[in-house]
């Protein structure tokens, strides 16, 4: 499971040309899911996330998670994370992204653990399957890239 987390002022989601999601200061984060992905790093990285220390404290460090500063998460399920990274030739393949049907059960299960976590009210979804269009404004810009997998 990859996630490309960006710290931001606000972020959205349209789907349809019709508001989805949306959050104000926070973390917008992007979830692919792997063939190889389970339950476990499901779990185990939606909790990473939200303890995440990349917001600044009152020193201008990074010391403070999403929980700290009472922020909101937007999660963006993103298959195309799931790349053989052009390993043949310029076009990349997505045979390494799970397959939908259980691809949308780890994302589920990510984020109703992220719920647990944290506060229910302040973790928002996209839409599972269709085309969304992302908003955001980056802070910082802060972006950073977590992975975890049982089997690596």
């Amino acid at each position: 499971m990859i996630a490309v987390i960006q710290r931001v002022n606000e972020a959205s989601v349209l789907t349809g040309g019709i508001l989805f999601s949306k959050i104000k200061k926070g973390l917008l984060v992007f979830i692919g899911i792997h063939r190889s992905d389970t339950e476990e790093d499901s779990v185990i990285l939606a909790k990473k996330i939200i303890d995440l220390r990349i917001f600044s404290d009152e020193n201008n460090k990074m010391n403070l998670s999403v929980r700290d500063i009472g922020g909101e998460v937007l999660v963006i399920s993103q298959f195309t994370l799931c790349t053989d990274n052009g390993k043949s030739g310029n076009r990349p393949s997505f045979i390494l992204a799970e397959l939908p049907e259980r691809a949308e059960k780890l994302y589920n299960l990510h984020i109703e653990e992220m719920k647990l976590s944290y506060d229910k009210l302040k973790i928002k979804n996209g839409a599972f399957g269709e085309n969304m269009q992302v908003t955001l404004c980056n802070d910082g810009p802060v972006t950073i890239i977590l992975q975890r997998n049982s089997n690596s």
